[in-house]
């Protein structure tokens, strides 16, 4: 099924370009910029980015890389003041 019509990248490609990253760098975070630039391709338009994330989310590689996983900051850090700067927007007197 073609994908982006601007640029003629069907599923397949998509697919291919996934399986071919995940093959030569596990760690790798799958971008759909990075698939654009491994078809050799850039997109003109954008009208058909939803199509192609929702493709993208198909695969069976897409997945973040283990040791790039639950790097979020831990919940209990929230809301709290760090390197002394001001909680407010105002300028202190």
């Amino acid at each position: 099924m073609i994908i982006c019509s601007c640029q003629r990248i069907s599923d397949h490609d998509i697919h291919a370009a996934i399986d071919w990253m995940r093959a030569s760098d596990a760690a790798t975070i799958i971008t759909p910029g990075k698939i654009y630039h491994a078809l050799g391709k850039a997109p003109e338009c954008g009208g058909c980015m939803k199509l192609f994330v929702a493709t993208m989310r198909k695969s069976d590689k897409l997945e973040v890389p283990a040791m790039l996983r639950n790097m979020r900051a831990d919940k209990a850090t929230k809301g709290t003041r760090h390197e002394g700067r001001q909680e407010s927007h105002r300028i202190s007197q």
